[in-house]
């Protein structure tokens, strides 16, 4: 898992971004593409993601990534629960 970091939040606390297919499960990924289109597929990410505290980040640095108001050691738990919602 590849997570970037960028500016901290008003309050000073970290920030991640990790990309929205890195919080896809791989075990169903396949079966995804063959019914849903990207769009579909990555809504479905960042509404699980939401329920996370994740939003949507999209710049000029970075496209289609989630953000996270996390610190790093806190981030592939997050993912995990995400892949678990979306399994």
């Amino acid at each position: 898992m590849d997570a970037i970091r960028i500016k901290n939040d008003v309050n000073g606390n970290p920030r991640h971004v990790i990309h929205w297919l890195s919080c896809e499960p791989e075990e169903s990924r396949d079966a995804m593409r063959a019914t849903l289109t990207l769009r579909q597929r990555y809504e479905r990410v960042l509404k699980a993601a939401r329920k996370l505290g994740g939003r949507r980040f999209h710049n000029t640095q970075y496209g289609g990534g989630i953000a996270f108001t996390a610190y790093e050691c806190e981030l592939p738990g997050i993912v995990y629960r995400i892949k678990q919602a979306l399994s």
